[in-house]
């Protein structure tokens, strides 16, 4: 396999600090578990990080954010996002991390990939989750970014993610991100 490291990459990212779901009950994350995954990609990688945030925030309360996100998903509803990246063109390999909401991605996940577009770009999928994997978020990214190369994507268990590095370090040298 070629050897990405030479290309520049982005770790972009949703996550959800405060009240979540982990090990079967609700816990307050200072820092939500897709952060530290993305944080631990942009250390190995030296890679720029963008965190995909959306203009509304979600609701503090775990069951109250679960329901929107039900809604949003059933609505198929692309929320706006606080920001935007200006050189994405720059960017040949884009790291997308998300928890697991409902078998896929966040909406505001959904939104960043069709506000780009990722032809010709690597898209290399990273997922923190209680339970459910990655689900079906990459047919859902195949689908949204069909001129992209799609690479394996790696799904962390929640409560494992504080000490999930070794499994990241493992997944970037089998995708040929690190030498």
């Amino acid at each position: 396999m070629t050897n990405l490291k030479e290309d520049k990459c982005m770790i972009a990212y949703y996550s959800r600090a405060g009240n979540n779901y982990v090990s079967g009950k609700i816990v307050n994350l200072p820092v939500g578990n897709t952060k530290v995954v993305a944080d631990m990609i942009r250390e190995i990688t030296g890679g720029d990080v963008f965190s995909i945030d959306p203009v509304q925030s979600y609701p503090k309360d775990y069951s109250a954010t679960t329901n929107v996100a039900k809604k949003e998903l059933n609505e198929n509803a692309r929320p706006e996002l606080s920001s935007h990246v200006e050189n994405m063109e720059s960017y040949n390999v884009i790291f997308l991390g998300y928890p697991n909401w409902w078998g896929t991605m966040p909406m505001p996940v959904f939104t960043f990939l069709d506000k780009y577009d990722f032809s010709g770009k690597i898209i290399v999928p990273f997922c923190t989750h209680e339970g459910s994997g990655l689900g079906h978020s990459e047919k859902d990214i195949a689908k949204l970014c069909p001129k992209a190369t799609l690479l394996k994507g790696l799904d962390i268990h929640g409560s494992r993610v504080s000490a999930a590095k070794k499994d990241v370090t493992n997944w970037l040298s089998k995708i040929g991100m690190t030498e």
